[in-house]
């Protein structure tokens, strides 16, 4: 099977292929903020986020740093090997809409019971998401959802011809 070259990182940086599998979650002191239609959606300091081998990180933001009423619950689910059952958001902010904005794990696995309610949002399905002073970039596709910022190199997952790596 054909993978893909590692792109060395620079100082400060750090490559999504030394990530680990099975997956490491991690409490960030980070400010992630995401906004969709001029609001802001989320703001915290107390996010965690999760990285897995060629993924760009996953934020979690936890509930009480959400704009709850700006979610609404959405039919369906999808199962992942090591978090367990998710359930997704919409978002309706002033009559614009998102499907399937968000997702969150209600009853994760033990190893991920930290982020227990927390909502990750794929940047591509709204507007901006921050991580301090730094607009993220959507990994490609709309199966992962990971946040790339100039802290990580790839190559990464996620993209036409990557489902295999």
């Amino acid at each position: 099977m054909w993978r893909p070259k590692r792109i060395e990182p620079s100082a400060g940086q750090e490559s999504v292929w030394d990530y680990p599998r099975p997956p490491r979650l991690e409490k960030i002191g980070a400010r992630l903020r995401v906004i969709f239609n001029a609001h802001t959606i989320a703001d915290t300091t107390a996010g965690y986020r999760i990285l897995e081998t060629s993924h760009p990180p996953v934020y979690y933001i936890p509930p009480d740093d959400i704009a709850r009423h700006y979610l609404l619950d959405t039919p369906g689910g999808s199962w992942c090997e090591f978090k367990g059952h998710a359930k997704y958001w919409s978002l309706d902010v002033d009559g614009r809409t998102s499907e399937r904005a968000a997702w969150s794990y209600p009853s994760p696995s033990p190893e991920f019971a930290d982020i227990a309610g927390h909502l990750a949002f794929y940047a591509s399905r709204v507007d901006e998401c921050w991580v301090g002073d730094e607009r993220v970039q959507p990994q490609e596709g709309d199966f992962y959802g990971g946040w790339i910022t100039s802290r990580i190199v790839g190559p990464f997952k996620g993209g036409a011809g990557t489902r295999a790596w």
